[in-house]
């Protein structure tokens, strides 16, 4: 039997194209070339294979070989017959590629399907709307696809066509069969399907520019599967959803789910349970929310684990999830299951990015930057950040919308750890987590030291400290610097912990003895206090009782300064005086008094605390070493400020006037840097010590000099408290709007800096408004009074 094709008919649209390309003297390869269609599809045309091109080919066909209207005519006629006839509306038959089931229990994204019926309903657009929907998984997608679709059926009645693409298996649905049941759902016959993807995409877009369909493309792997069923023209919508970005795909309307707030997950459990049965527990039904992440799929497993167990409480759901090593099997019901929902992603990905998700779950902290994942995953920075953007694309990562940095969901979290366990064991995790803390904390000594007070003096490659572990890529100057140790907070306080457990005990003195200076500037970081709770434990245990002085000094100022805990802050400066008498440390000693000055004022022991400052500036005033100046005039400044408090301005006034006289004469040799900053302080207590005496216009200046230099210096712990008693001095003085606006200013940092001077702003914006309208107000005046600073050396 031959298995040849016949010959066609002369009369069909082959035989008739046939004959006049053999009339024009042109090969099939000049006449495809000339037509713009493949020598392959001319070939299927001429044999009869395809029956019914569209008629842009004939179009195209006529002009390259030159017809006139008469055989235009007769080669379109032709082709018609060959061409699938649209039905109409009533016959076609909705159910050939049905919409999935709707969910009645559907919950919120009320602004997500607003954008979707806003594309569905504008006109004038210049392609077919479609809107594609992203996200990672389990923020149901497909199931707000299809509550769209559903809700936007009546406007498509010549078919609502869902096809699921199949993008999370190994071999995802590939176009050509894509199209094939397309084809056939809008009503081509078998026969007159073409064989090609381009050919049978073209006549898809053909009919669905003549029809109002309404096409769900549910869990698309790639662009290149997506494009070839996309319609050209018309007014058909096309929902696309998908696990992946899909950054290449052109001219969508971009819909990324979110999370679930605490109110729809709350609501999405009572529509599945009953409101009656989550009100009775509200609680538990928030903690339920707040351990499924808020996550859509892991809200629906708990919510149908419940209806299941209608006696069940929900509260002892919420103790089966409390334990993270648990939580992963609890959230399964029945094929439900958020654990199998990401691995089917995780599946997807390259090895370099499975190893860098499971890897990023061990980085400290909320989230973490390329360079964190590098060290854990033992790859280059550069690696580490096309990975973690193909886990991004993945929906596996959410970046940052300004840095680049990166987070998990607390359940993806999870997942990876899991895989971190199970692919790389104990022992390469261990190793990897040990590069990671030293590389950490070479690298925080070198940045912190960026901000030492004698920098021209200490590099950040001093031998004493190390050099950084990347010089090429170490933070230059101190804005890079400060903005690697905050960014990097999370990660090296992690780093810290680990060396301290590992006995690296001289690392952790050596890293906190760095940061010290830095500290200064961030004191609104509480973590100060287990910094240097860190740094006198590894002390202590190094048998260095000297350094265990001079962190425990530390220790009381982070207690003092930056958790307002001055009971024990008065433990530590205890502590640090006993061992810096015994040891012999004149210079700890006078620091461990004013520190513990400051506790004592703090907890209403006022003649004990200026007993303390006395014996502290006359400790200071004996050290001959040329830190002593330094601690002097920092003893002189805070007794100073102490004596004011008590009423004894007179006294303060003087006492600042001598250390006016130290910061000029007596510091020469020390840091520019250092000395600028120990003016400005000196320069605010003075401007205090005016204000209380009622001479505010001698005040002003030096007050706004003061703030000036801290914020020259980047050093907004110190400037914004200075900010304040400027305003109140202007308020004093009548300049009403700039003391409005300095007092705002310094309410709103004090605030964001959890500094108790913030109260005192609030009553002095009160005390202002109520001059402005005439009610009396109570007087206020300058309440600065600068602790003990650090122990400069």
């Amino acid at each position: 039997m031959s298995t040849s094709n016949p010959t066609p008919r002369a009369d069909s649209f082959g035989g008739l194209l046939r004959g006049l390309r053999t009339r024009a003297r042109l090969s099939q390869e000049q006449l495809a070339h000339a037509a713009g269609v493949s020598v392959r599809a001319l070939a299927d045309l001429e044999r009869g294979r395809t029956r019914g091109p569209q008629r842009r080919t004939v179009q195209a066909l006529a002009r390259a070989l030159d017809l006139g209207s008469g055989d235009t005519e007769a080669l379109e006629g032709a082709a018609s017959p060959g061409r699938p006839r649209p039905r109409p509306a009533a016959t076609v038959p909705a159910g050939t590629l049905p919409l999935p089931r709707d969910l009645d229990d559907f919950t919120a994204r009320g602004a997500a399907l607003a954008r979707i019926r806003a594309l569905a309903e504008a006109t004038g657009a210049a392609c077919p709307p479609l809107a594609l929907v992203t996200g990672q998984p389990g923020l149901g997608k497909t199931a707000f696809a299809t509550r769209a679709a559903h809700v936007l059926a009546p406007h498509y009645p010549d078919g609502r066509l869902a096809l699921d693409l199949r993008g999370m298996d190994e071999q995802p649905l590939a176009p050509r069969d894509a199209l094939a049941r397309l084809l056939r759902a809008v009503g081509v016959a078998d026969s007159a399907v073409p064989h090609g993807t381009q050919d049978r995409s073209g006549l898809f877009r053909s009919i669905a520019a003549q029809r109002r369909l309404l096409l769900l493309l549910d869990n698309a792997a790639a662009e290149e599967q997506i494009r070839p069923l996309l319609p050209g023209g018309g007014a058909s919508l096309t929902i696309v959803t998908s696990r992946h970005a899909l950054t290449g795909l052109e001219a969508a309307e971009r819909i990324d789910l979110a999370l679930l707030d605490a109110g729809e997950s709350a609501e999405l459990l009572a529509r599945i349970i009953g409101p009656a049965r989550v009100e009775r527990e509200r609680q538990a039904a928030d903690d339920l929310a707040r351990l499924c992440g808020y996550l859509p799929l892991a809200v629906r497993i708990c919510g149908q684990r419940l209806a299941a167990r209608p006696q069940e409480h929900l509260s002892k759901l919420v103790a089966e999830l409390t334990g993270e090593e648990r939580r992963l099997d609890a959230l399964q019901a029945g094929s439900l299951r958020v654990r199998a929902a990401f691995a089917l992603s995780y599946r997807q990905l390259t090895p370099p990015a499975r190893t860098l998700l499971r890897r990023g779950a061990l980085a400290a902290g909320a989230d973490f930057s390329p360079e964190s994942a590098a060290l854990l995953s033992g790859v280059g920075v550069r690696e580490a950040r096309l990975c973690a953007r193909e886990l991004a694309d993945h929906g596996l990562l959410e970046p940052h919308p300004v840095l680049e940095r990166y987070r998990f969901h607390d359940l993806l979290r999870l997942f990876a750890a899991e895989q971190a366990d199970t692919d790389d064991g104990a022992v390469v995790l261990e190793a990897a987590l040990d590069r990671t803390a030293r590389w950490m904390l070479a690298r925080a000594r070198g940045a912190a030291l960026h901000f030492h007070a004698e920098q021209d003096r200490v590099s950040a490659g001093d031998p004493a400290t190390g050099p950084d572990p990347d010089p090429v890529t170490a933070p230059v100057g101190r804005q890079r610097a400060h903005a690697w140790l905050e960014g990097e907070r999370s990660q090296w306080l992690w780093a810290l912990r680990r060396a301290l457990a590992a006995g690296w005990h001289r690392e952790v003195v050596d890293t906190a003895q760095a940061m010290h200076w830095f500290s200064d500037r961030t004191e609104h970081w509480e973590q100060w206090v287990e910094v240097f709770r860190c740094s006198a434990d590894a002390a202590r245990a190094l048998g260095s009782r000297r350094e265990e002085a001079v962190h425990l000094n530390f220790l009381a100022w982070a207690y003092n300064r930056c958790v307002h805990d001055h009971r024990r802050a008065l433990e530590a400066a205890t502590a640090a005086l006993a061992i810096a008498h015994r040891c012999g440390d004149r210079l700890q000693v006078g620091w461990a008094l004013g520190y513990g000055a400051s506790a004592l004022k703090h907890l209403g022991r006022v003649e004990e605390a200026l007993a303390w400052l006395t014996d502290c500036a006359a400790c200071h005033r004996a050290n001959p070493a040329p830190e002593g100046r330094i601690a002097e005039l920092t003893a002189l400044n805070t007794l100073g400020a102490h004596l004011r408090d008590l009423g004894r301005v007179e006294e303060a006034l003087t006492i600042h006037r001598h250390g006016e006289v130290i910061y000029r004469e007596r510091l020469a040799g020390c840091s520019p840097d250092l000395v600028a900053v120990l003016r400005a302080v000196t320069l605010q207590h003075l401007g205090n010590d005016l204000a209380a005496l009622g001479r505010w216009g001698e005040a002003e200046p030096l007050l706004g000099e003061s703030l000036v230099a801290f914020e020259g210096a980047g050093m907004l712990a110190w400037s914004e408290p200075v900010r304040l008693d400027l305003g109140i001095t202007l308020r004093c003085l009548g300049r009403h709007d700039e003391a409005r606006a300095q007092l705002l200013a310094a309410e709103r940092s004090l605030t964001e800096l959890n500094n108790p001077r913030r109260r005192d702003a609030t009553a002095e914006l009160r005390t202002l408004d109520d001059a402005r309208t005439g009610r009396p107000g109570a007087p206020s005046g300058p309440l600065a009074s600068l602790l003990p600073a650090r122990d400069h050396r």
